[in-house]
This record gives C-alpha cells, structure tokens and sequence, in this order.
C-alpha cells in the first residue's frame, strides 16, 4: 500500500480518506434516490427541480449537500430523468356557432385571492378504444383545480359538471368572473345560465390566442405530461385516474407561479404570491443589463 501510495503521490491517510469520501458520497447518493423514489410514487414525473425544492428539508436534517447541477446528474446516472413527452394534435371543441360570444375582460387583471378568476378549458384524454374528454376549472390566484369531470362525449355536460362541482366546493366567490375559449360548450344557453344564477361574470378569449387561457393550458399540460398516463384501458380507469391526479396536483405538487406552494396551500391564502420563475425575455434582459 505504501508503495502504491508513493506511485499516487499522496499519503496513505488522504488515500483511505479519499475511499471514505468516495464511499460516503455512493451512500447518500443511495439514500437521495430513495427519497426521488418515495416521492415519484405519486408524482411519477415530477421534475428534478421541483424535487430538489421539496427535498431540503430532508437534505438537510440528513445533512446531504446536493446542487442542481449534481442532482441532474445523480438521476441522469440511474436513468430518472423525466422526458418530455409528444404532445398530440386534437380539436376538442367547436368555435363556430349560434350563441353569443363574449369579451375577454381580464385582460390586465391579476387576482390577489381565490375565486377572483376561474379558468376553464376541455382536454381529450386517450383510452384504448378512442377518447374521452377532461373538463377543467382552475382558480387563476391559486393554481388549485376546483371543479373537474370526465365525459364521454363533447356536449356541454362535462363542463356543466366541472362548473357545479367548483360551485359547490366555493361557496364563497363575490365578484368571480369566469373566463373560458368561445367554444360552444361555454357559450351554450345552459352554461352561461348557471353563471349568471350564480352572479359571476363572463370572459371569453377573442383572437384564438392559447396566452389569452395560458393557466388552463398550462394545467392541461401538468396532469398530461406528470400524472397522467398516455394512454387508458377504459373509462372507469381513466375516470378514477383522474380523480387521484387532481388531488395530487392539489395537494402534493409544488407550483412555481404560486411561491412553489401547493395549489391547495395557496387557495387558503391572500395577497401576491412571488413567482419562483423567471421567463426566457426576462433572463435575456437581464443578461443585457449586466454587459452594460
């Protein structure tokens, strides 16, 4: 040993230092992947840095010291790094009808607490033997999914259905307003109904923008890319799929739009949530502030 220490040019304390450290480090790598694992369970494509932001507090009472970089890396080693999957072209509803279509009023609108704004929007979801269709009501302040339902068709009865699930579940909403696309599920005489019963005022996007819904797009993007499979056997799978889904995209899903608090955090609070993101023309202007 003493002459392959001499070969190294070290000593043979810092040699068996060097195999601790190296042994060390394989142990809380192990123990970190344990943890990724624990938290994947229910969140099966939940996001590395999302993962590293809900783990510090079990890094730290462990006393592990893992960066962003290095946390890449580490699940980049054992194969965990989440791909983005395809997004697949599909139209689920129609524009072009008899009803009224009515203005996009939030335009510059930023809710300070829940049920200020709810957004809505429908999104298809595959089963073995063709589609079924995810109706979603989002509040825009907490991110949290308030009303949801699974229909097997494109009437107007799943987005009914979401709406009178929200209803019930927030009974407390004074000045809501509601803002969906045009399509005729919500500009239908039923929908816009039960929104004006219930006094809440309606918005619409206008030019066909998917900015002018981006929360609901957004969320539709979360539950198809994290928690949701590709593709269902049947139904009554893909409909108790989806109920665990939101409530773990309620419960358990850091959000960084919302101070990385879960949705159902954040709906029990008030006032400007910091946004734990930063956008590519924000990181551009940045970068330009410092070359001048």
């Amino acid at each position: 040993m003493n002459e392959l220490c001499l070969l190294l040019g070290t000593s043979r304390q810092s040699y068996y230092q060097g195999i601790k450290f190296i042994q060390q480090k394989a142990y809380e790598s192990d123990i970190i992947i344990e943890e990724v694992l624990r938290y994947r369970k229910h969140q099966k494509r939940l996001g590395t840095r999302k993962l590293l932001d809900e783990m510090q507090g079990f890094l730290t009472s462990h006393n592990f010291r893992i960066g962003r970089d290095a946390m890449f890396g580490l699940l980049q080693e054992r194969g965990l790094l989440i791909t983005k999957r395809k997004r697949r072209g599909f139209v689920t509803t129609l524009s072009k009808h008899r009803f009224k279509k009515y203005p996009n009023i939030i335009r510059d609108f930023v809710p300070i607490a829940p049920n200020q704004l709810w957004v809505s929007d429908i999104t298809y979801v595959h089963l073995a033997s063709g589609f079924a269709y995810l109706s979603l009501i989002t509040d825009a302040y907490s991110r949290k999914i308030v009303g949801f339902y699974l229909s097997i068709d494109l009437t107007a009865s799943g987005p009914l259905n979401a709406l009178k699930m929200a209803l019930i579940g927030n009974p407390e909403r004074t000045g809501l307003i509601h803002h969906s696309d045009r399509e005729v599920q919500y500009c239908c005489d039923a929908y816009v109904k039960l929104l004006r019963d219930k006094k809440i005022k309606v918005s619409m996007t206008e030019n066909g923008d998917p900015l002018e819904n981006a929360i609901a797009e957004r969320v539709n993007g979360i539950l198809k890319q994290e928690l949701l499979e590709e593709v269902f056997p049947d139904y009554k799978v893909a409909q108790k799929a989806i109920a665990i889904a939101c409530s773990t995209y309620n419960h358990l899903r850091p959000h960084g739009s919302i101070d990385n608090l879960k949705p159902a955090e954040a709906h029990q609070k008030s006032g400007e949530l910091k946004k734990r993101w930063k956008n590519y023309w924000q990181l551009k202007q940045e970068k330009e502030d410092c070359m001048v």
